[in-house]
C-alpha cells in the first residue's frame, strides 16, 4: 500500500492516537497500538499530555472547512449563473450606479434582539434609523449603519403588525398598528414617546401606511395616514387631531396590506378576499379590481414612475404614460406564489412565478427596473423588468425561516431643506448624506435624488437584516 504520509507525520499521528486513546480512557486499545509499533515511536507522559486534544482539533477543523469549502462552492454557483443572466450594460454600470445595485448575500449586518417573530420593518426618511416590529408586542429601533440597537419601544399588548415613518414636514413620527385593535403614534424627536393612540378598528390591524401630499418642495410629508385591517375596512386618519376622517369599504374579508400613491390620490389593497383594489381617496371609492390571485393576498405595492417605461414594452403600450401620472401600474403578491403586474384598470400585464412558498412581501427598485420579492421559501429575489422580468438573483437562505418584509430607505431628496427630518424646514441635508448613497440629479427638475442602496428584511427567525452597498 502506497504510503500518503511521511515518516515524521505517521509518527505524529500515531502519538495523537495513543494520546487520544488514553484520554478517553481506552488504555487496553492503546497499549495495543503501542505494542504493534514497538520501538518505532517512543512516549512518556509528558509527550501524550502535549498531543492529548490534538486529534480531536484536527478532526473538527476538518469538518469545518468541508462546510467553507461548500458554502463557497454553492457562492460561486450564484455568482456563475448571475454573471450568466447579466447583461454587458449591466456589468459595466454596476460598480458604480446604484440604478442597477442589488443586494447579495451576506447581509452588512445581523440585528438580533426581537424575541419572537419580526413582522415589519421601516426606515426613517432622513437619519440611519430602522424600526422593527415583532410578535413580541414590542417595536426596536436600529442604528443601520452601524448595526446596533439604539432602544425598545413598548407600548403595544399583542403582537405589532406594521410600522411606518412619515407624517407632517418637519415633524417625522413612527406609526405602528397592533393585533390589539390599536394604531399608535410615536416622536423620534422626544425619545420616542407615545402621542397619540387611534382606537376604532374592531380587529387586528395589520397594515399602516403615511399618505404623502404630493405638496411642491415636500412631496412625501402629509397629515393622513392609512390602516388596514381584518375587520375588513380600511380606515384613514389625520394624525394631527387623530380622528378617522374616512372608511373605506369594499373587501369581503380580513385587509392584510395597503399602499399609497406617491401623489397621495390612490390607495392599493389587498387581502384574504384575493380580490386587490385600487382605491380613489378623494370619493373613497373603488377604482378597479383585480382578479387573478387563486390564493390570499399577502401585499400590495404601486410601481414608481421610473419604471413606466419597463411597463410600457411588457404591456405593448405605444408609449409610456406621463412621469406625474401616480398610479399606472401595480404589483401584488400572493400565498398562491405567485407575483402578478397589472395596469391601473386591472388588467393582467405578467405573472412571476418562482418562489416555492407564500409571497410575503414586495418593493420596487426606486431606479424602476427591478421588482425584488421575499417569501416563505427564505429566499430574495430579484426580477429584471427589462428582461421581460426574469429572476436574476437569487439571495438563497436569505434568512433561516420564512421572510415575512422587506423595505428600501427612502431616496434622499434635497431642494435646500430637509425632507420630512426633525431639523425642521429650511436646514441644509447632510452632503455626505446624500453624496455616500450615489446621487442622480432628478430630470424632473426636483432637485438632487439619492438612491441609497440598503435594505432591510425581518423573518420568523427572530432577525433582521440589512443588506447594503
Amino acid at each position: 500500500m502506497s504510503q500518503l504520509l511521511t515518516t515524521r507525520q505517521a509518527e505524529e499521528l500515531h502519538k495523537s492516537i495513543i494520546a487520544y486513546l488514553t484520554s478517553a480512557e481506552l488504555p487496553n486499545s492503546a497499549s495495543a497500538l503501542r505494542e504493534e509499533l514497538g520501538d518505532a515511536i517512543a512516549l512518556d507522559d509528558a509527550t501524550i499530555k502535549k498531543y492529548e486534544g490534538l486529534l480531536e482539533k484536527k478532526w473538527t477543523s476538518v469538518v469545518r472547512l468541508q462546510k467553507k469549502i461548500m458554502d463557497l462552492e454553492s457562492r460561486n454557483a450564484a455568482l456563475q449563473s448571475e454573471l450568466d443572466s447579466a447583461t454587458p450594460s449591466s456589468l459595466s454600470r454596476r460598480n458604480q450606479d446604484p440604478v442597477s445595485w442589488l443586494p447579495r448575500a451576506p447581509a452588512r449586518h445581523n440585528l438580533q434582539s426581537h424575541r419572537q417573530p419580526v413582522t415589519c420593518v421601516a426606515f426613517h426618511p432622513v437619519f440611519s434609523s430602522l424600526a422593527s416590529g415583532s410578535e413580541d408586542t414590542t417595536i426596536k429601533i436600529w442604528d443601520w449603519e452601524l448595526g446596533e440597537l439604539e432602544r425598545t419601544v413598548k407600548g403595544h399588548t399583542k403582537a405589532v403588525l406594521d410600522v411606518d415613518y412619515g407624517g407632517p414636514r418637519g415633524g417625522t413620527l413612527l406609526a405602528s398598528c397592533s393585533s390589539d385593535l390599536t394604531i399608535k403614534l410615536w416622536d423620534p424627536s422626544d425619545e420616542y414617546k407615545n402621542i397619540r393612540t387611534l382606537p376604532g378598528h374592531d380587529h387586528s390591524v395589520s397594515a399602516v401606511r403615511f399618505i404623502p401630499s404630493g405638496a411642491a418642495g415636500s412631496p412625501m410629508s402629509g397629515n393622513l395616514l392609512v390602516s388596514a385591517s381584518r375587520d375588513k375596512t380600511l380606515r384613514i386618519w389625520d394624525v394631527t387631531t387623530g380622528y378617522c376622517v374616512k372608511t373605506l369599504q369594499g373587501h369581503s374579508d380580513w385587509v392584510r396590506d395597503v399602499a399609497a400613491s406617491p401623489d397621495g390620490r390612490f390607495l392599493f389593497s389587498g387581502g384574504n378576499d384575493q380580490i386587490p383594489r385600487l382605491w380613489d381617496i378623494s370619493s373613497a371609492e373603488t377604482k378597479a379590481t383585480f382578479l387573478g390571485h387563486e390564493h390570499v393576498v399577502e401585499c400590495v405595492a404601486f410601481a414608481p414612475p421610473t419604471s413606466y417605461k419597463y411597463f410600457t414594452t411588457l404591456a405593448g403600450l405605444r408609449k409610456p404614460p406621463p412621469v406625474s401620472s401616480s398610479a399606472e401600474f401595480v404589483a401584488t403578491g400572493s400565498r398562491d406564489k405567485n407575483i402578478r403586474l397589472w395596469d391601473s384598470r386591472g388588467t393582467l400585464i405578467k405573472t412571476l412565478g418562482g418562489h416555492d412558498n407564500w409571497v410575503r412581501a414586495i418593493i420596487f427598485h426606486p431606479g424602476g427596473k427591478y421588482l425584488l420579492s421575499v417569501s416563505d421559501d427564505k429566499t430574495l429575489r430579484c426580477w429584471d423588468l427589462s428582461q421581460e422580468c426574469k429572476c436574476v438573483r437569487t439571495v438563497t437562505d436569505a434568512h433561516g425561516h420564512f421572510i415575512s418584509c422587506i423595505r428600501w430607505a427612502p431616496s434622499l431628496i434635497t431642494d435646500g431643506s430637509v425632507l420630512n427630518g426633525e431639523p425642521g424646514a429650511g436646514e441644509p441635508a447632510t452632503p455626505t448624506a446624500i453624496m455616500a448613497n450615489g446621487v442622480k440629479k432628478d430630470d424632473s427638475g426636483g432637485g438632487v435624488k439619492g438612491i441609497r442602496c440598503v435594505i432591510a428584511t425581518g423573518s420568523v427567525d427572530l432577525n433582521v437584516r440589512v443588506f447594503a452597498s
